[in-house]
């Protein structure tokens, strides 16, 4: 796993995805269950849009999200897990090989279509790519005339005070982008880009918003925060540079203390099913880790560009370091 590689999941036209249908009797405990609590590290509004779009098929199932960064879920559920209070039904981070350090606290699930999903990308049997997503370079189309390309083109000194970035230390999906300019366009990218003297942001969702005010002007940024409000009209154009596209896995998993497990099961058999699936793809410009796409996102198409992602064991190796590194280059405190 690793490196730059060409996307060749997607077939050449969108099919379309399977409708979900739970597994006998599962829907009518979830019923009873009635709702399920949902740890999730992801952007809090890009979820609203998944509940939402279950409760029309699952209204009986009242999703209570509980949305922190990365970082700070984390801690939250080992400190709860240390405890015996992990009260979550449902967690999905944004960092696998964290996820896989307290894997003991997950009990045994797997999909009903398990088997579809590319192997290779699990770090347990217990945890599952929910969702698949990656980076591009956003820009405020009100501020920007002349917008990068390139991920070079974002240490370019014309652009020094209109630049910003989220912190590497915000969870998986920032710590993969930072292991991907070090690793792919090498140290000299940090010091270059750092002296633009980037605005540093603490999550993907307050960046995308201050990128939406004008704020700054340009960022690297996960695109899925970026499909919706460019989508909804915001001042927002986007590039996949050629250099590589760094993409990210979720991992989601149900605790062994789950209070309502058939509620717990059917939110996660549906999310992970080509329906779900598909809902990610179309609307919210996300990738999957199933083998075979079941759409495609005509904008958000990235069958023409290189994607990046790590090899765990080396990602779990160099994050601490790595981060320590970028965060002097960067003169950032957390």
């Amino acid at each position: 796993m690793g490196g730059l590689a060409a996307v060749t999941a997607a077939p050449p036209a969108a099919r379309a995805a399977a409708r979900f249908e739970p597994a006998p009797g599962l829907a009518e405990a979830a019923k009873r269950d009635g709702k399920i609590i949902f740890y999730t590290a992801n952007i809090e509004e890009l979820e609203q849009e998944m509940i939402n779009t279950f409760n029309k098929r699952f209204p009986f199932v009242r999703v209570e999200m509980v949305h922190l960064p990365g970082g700070q879920m984390f801690a939250r559920m080992r400190s709860e897990i240390s405890a015996g209070k992990l009260t979550a039904d449902v967690v999905d981070h944004s960092d696998p090989g964290l996820m896989k350090t307290i894997e003991d606290a997950f009990q045994d699930y797997e999909p009903p279509n398990a088997d579809a999903y590319d192997q290779s990308i699990l770090v347990s049997r217990k945890i599952w790519p929910r969702l698949t997503a990656g980076w591009c370079i956003a820009w405020n189309t009100e501020i920007i005339s002349k917008p990068p390309r390139t991920w070079w083109d974002v240490t370019k000194p014309e652009y020094a005070g209109q630049i910003a970035e989220v912190s590497g230390f915000t969870g998986g999906s920032t710590w993969i982008r930072v292991m991907f300019e070090r690793k792919v366009l090498g140290e000299e990218y940090w010091a270059k880009q750092a002296a633009t003297k980037p605005r540093i942001y603490p999550t993907n969702a307050a960046l995308s918003d201050g990128l939406v005010r004008g704020e700054i002007g340009i960022a690297p940024v996960s695109y899925t925060i970026i499909a919706p409000k460019k989508r909804d009209g915001a001042p927002l154009g986007f590039v996949f540079p050629p250099e590589g596209v760094p993409v990210y896995f979720f991992a989601a998993a149900i605790p062994k203390t789950a209070a309502r497990p058939a509620a717990a099961r059917l939110y996660l058999d549906w999310c992970l099913s080509e329906e779900g699936q598909a809902l990610l793809i179309e609307r919210l410009g996300h990738l999957t880790a199933l083998k075979v796409m079941p759409a495609r996102s005509t904008e958000y198409d990235l069958s023409n560009v290189k994607i990046w992602y790590p090899e765990q064991a080396e990602s779990d190796r160099l994050r601490e370091p790595w981060l320590n590194d970028w965060a002097k280059v960067y003169g950032y405190r957390q």
